[in-house]
């Protein structure tokens, strides 16, 4: 690290920029509503507990699929693989983005894709508001995961983990 000034935390894009120093995975995360499939790309998720298994995740305020999310009962959570960049462009650019994909549901309903890395069917354990973002915690009902690499966001690009 270099004896560079410390940056007033105000500057969003300066913030932003020290933000993309962590490298995070890419997830696509599902649920199902009256008009149809719903997915939104996340890069905050993490694992937070074994024992009930939970799992978190945020998105914006001010995200278009914000309230179908925020009031879901049930959710997946896919971790993308390093060869799926293309399924993150396109859940970050279009609407039809579920037409390029095999869909089927899981247990509880929600559209899930069986082709990624890893998948962890949840129910709303709970969710609280944090800054701009809405923090959603999800209680891991099942799992599944299989060999490869992650997809990895650092900086403005995508990586292989």
């Amino acid at each position: 690290m270099t004896d560079a000034p410390l940056l007033d935390p105000s500057d969003p894009r300066a913030l932003r920029d020290a933000f993309g120093c962590f490298a995070t995975g890419i997830t696509l995360v599902t649920t199902q509503t009256e008009d149809g499939p719903v997915g939104f790309i996340a890069n905050s998720f993490s694992s937070l507990s074994l024992d009930p298994p939970l799992i978190m995740w945020a998105l914006s305020n001010h995200a278009r699929r914000r309230l179908f999310f925020e009031n879901a009962e049930h959710f997946a959570v896919h971790v993308l693989r390093d060869d799926q960049n293309s399924v993150c462009e396109a859940f970050t650019s279009r609407q039809d983005a579920f037409d390029d994909l095999s869909l089927s549901k899981n247990a509880d309903g929600v559209p899930v894709i069986d082709d990624c890395l890893a998948r962890f069917d949840c129910q709303r354990y709970a969710s609280y508001p944090g800054g701009d973002h809405q923090i959603i915690l999800g209680q891991v009902n099942a799992f599944t995961h299989g060999p490869g690499n992650g997809l990895v966001y650092l900086r403005g690009k995508f990586f292989t983990a």
